[in-house]
């Protein structure tokens, strides 16, 4: 390159000369091609950092060998040191593997480009010494750049489909706030109406409300409609945990605001949160909430679930019901039978939505179990009623598990509440049927610390939970082998319970459900109708009276007492409701 850069420079010179010639007085009709004049040196080390303007402080000016030839400055960077290297080169022909392609213009501006020898920014020009001054990007670019007309282009295509825009997104909102509103409409319509009198519906919803998704009630302090409408896949929701109000094996209850984004507004949720070494119990009750058809009123209402990596906890966030669980309920109420009713109906209700296969619309449903049935795994909502919360135990009883699968459940439950053939280990994992059977047991313990804080059994004690005193707090399996299973022993129902009408069919009911034999036990569907049949039947009694205080007075007076014909009706109530039971049952 020296030598041909020399050869150059000398013939530069002898041209320099003929230029000069052939620019005096008399040489004007001579015709003479000129090459181009450009900055002509090896490669030298540089202070220029690739940004704004740069000169070459190339020393060397040389006329090109050939006409064809053009201008050309390269700038590189390597891990020690910058330079520039300029030169003459023909654009039709490859330099260091990349072809020239702006060549024409009076401006070397820099572009880069991926070499033989590495990344390097290159530049060509035609004019005298044009590749003395390099303009690199950052430096707004002389000639016209097709690419910013083009965006131009498309900024006026958007700001004139705007308006459509408006439009679509408008019409999308009506739509959906339409949508939300005819499903909260019945609910309103059904709260506005209710009164502790109220019938209880056996079979839970009818078809139209269980296939539907169904809201939590307008009375509770939180709903699904902030959290479902966020895309909490890519980030957290904006949760701020507010008060911790419950705490079990596995989780912590906490009461939260969960933030809306206008207004500064926040709605109440709960929210559960497992620590990391609990991931299958929270993986469980997840997978068990995410199904859609366990939506039912008497069901805890379910938002979403998180896996809060930060933080190292798995997050399940659901509606908030101030009132608490029923235990807490039960500890600070005395309850009437009305609430009674309105409690066992609800319970009820919801175990046989979790037992049923199939909706009441008819569509099929994959049943569940719950396995953890208790007073404290039951909440009490604002309207009166109760659902059913804490899956973390809960099995879908799906047509495919094989019997090692379902043995390979283990022996799971709270020990006070566990049915005698849990506590004996001896479950027919032949028949699913049985698995429901054992939450049956578990309900009548339920049912009976309902009824033990009735008004309508005349003395209230104390809330104690089932078999009291007979066990310790935190009963082991063991304990409760020797008081269900050598005993054969039960939570106490005195004789005084059984002086009002009402409570004498709930404890014969009771009874059935703890029954020894498992195949005994009535369902859940069945306790359901029972309740029912028997607030009608209640019902045609008390219309008979003058008054409401009458009633009760009657019917908390001893047996022996009371009129034949009211004793007559007792048993004409239970052969009714057992007909009908047996009926259902055969369903």
């Amino acid at each position: 390159m020296k030598a041909r850069r020399c050869s150059l420079t000398f013939r530069g010179v002898v041209s320099a000369f003929l230029i000069s010639v052939l620019l005096e007085p008399g040489a004007a009709g001579l015709v003479f091609q000129l090459h181009e004049l450009c900055k002509f040196c090896d490669v030298e080390l540089t202070s220029c950092n690739g940004t704004g303007i740069c000169k070459t402080n190339c020393s060397i000016s040389s006329i090109c060998e050939k006409p064809t030839e053009v201008c050309v400055s390269i700038w590189r960077r390597n891990e020690t040191n910058l330079s520039i290297e300029t030169l003459c080169h023909n654009p039709a022909e490859p330099l260091y593997g990349i072809t020239l392609d702006d060549y024409n213009s009076t401006t070397c501006v820099m572009k880069e480009k991926n070499t033989t020898t590495g990344l390097a920014h290159f530049c060509s020009c035609k004019g005298a010494e044009c590749n003395e001054e390099l303009i690199f990007s950052q430096t707004v670019d002389p000639t016209p750049d097709p690419l910013e007309s083009n965006h131009s282009l498309i900024s006026a295509v958007l700001v004139s489909m705007l308006p459509l825009l408006v439009m679509v997104i408008a019409f999308f909102g009506m739509f959906y706030w339409c949508r939300i509103h005819r499903q909260r409409r019945p609910n309103r319509q059904w709260e506005s109406s209710f009164n502790f009198k109220r019938k209880p519906i056996a079979g839970g919803l009818d078809c139209s409300d269980a296939c539907a998704i169904m809201t939590d009630d307008d009375k509770s302090d939180s709903s699904s409609t902030h959290a479902n409408s966020l895309n909490h896949n890519t980030e957290p929701l904006p949760i701020e945990l507010d008060l911790l109000v419950g705490k079990g094996r596995f989780a912590q209850v906490y009461k939260a605001k969960l933030k809306q984004t206008t207004w500064n507004q926040f709605e109440t949720v709960a929210v559960k949160i497992f620590p990391y070494e609990e991931y299958a119990s929270w993986k469980n009750e997840k997978d068990i909430f995410s199904n859609t058809d366990l939506r039912h009123e008497n069901i805890l209402h379910f938002l979403t679930a998180e896996e809060r990596k930060v933080e190292k906890q798995y997050w399940l966030i659901t509606a908030f019901h101030p009132k608490g669980n029923l235990q807490e309920y039960l500890t600070h109420h005395v309850i009437s039978w009305q609430e009674l009713q309105v409690f066992s109906s609800s319970l009820a209700r919801g175990v046989a939505h979790l037992h049923s296969d199939r909706l009441p619309c008819g569509s099929p449903k994959v049943p569940i179990v719950h396995r953890d049935l208790k007073s404290s795994n039951i909440l009490v909502k604002n309207d009166g009623t109760c659902c059913v919360c804490d899956f973390g135990l809960g099995l879908c009883l799906d047509s495919s598990l094989s019997v090692d699968e379902l043995a390979n459940s283990g022996q799971v439950g709270t020990a006070r509440y566990m049915a005698p053939e849990v506590l004996e280990a001896r479950l027919n994992l032949e028949n699913i049927e049985s698995f429901k059977q054992t939450d049956i047991y578990s309900m009548a313990l339920v049912l009976w610390e309902m009824t033990s804080r009735c008004e309508a059994i005349g003395e209230v004690k104390d809330y104690e939970p089932a078999y009291g005193s007979k066990v310790r707090e935190h009963p082991c399996v063991e304990s409760m082998k020797d008081n269900v299973l050598r005993d054969r022993g039960r939570p106490e129902i005195p004789d005084s319970w059984l002086r009002h009408q009402g409570m004498a069919v709930m404890c014969a009911t009771i009874k059935e459900c703890w029954d020894h034999d498992p195949e005994a036990r009535l369902t859940a569907h069945c306790i359901a109708e029972r309740i029912s049949e028997l607030e009608d039947e209640m019902g045609k009694l008390s219309s008979r009276s003058s008054s409401a205080e009458k009633i009760v007075e009657e019917l908390k007076i001893p047996v022996e007492v009371e009129i034949p014909e009211e004793e007559v009706k007792i048993t004409e109530i239970q052969n009714i409701i057992a007909v009908d039971c047996s009926i259902s049952d055969k369903k």
